[in-house]
């Protein structure tokens, strides 16, 4: 852990920072997946856009 002190002698403890990498672009089976999932979301979503509406 980095530590620094500033002029009244307080202490600052400085997290270490992890090391950057690109993201890997996903698989076909990944983005089916995430397609899917999007799917199943769209449809939740709207089935309770449908009972609020009938429910009031």
């Amino acid at each position: 852990m980095f530590t620094t002190s500033d002029e009244n002698g307080i202490l600052n403890n400085f997290a270490n920072e992890p090391d950057m990498y690109y993201a890997a672009h996903p698989t076909q089976q990944q983005q089916r997946s995430y397609w899917v999932q999007g799917i199943f979301a769209v449809l939740l979503i709207a089935g309770l856009g449908v009972v609020v509406t009938l429910v009031s």
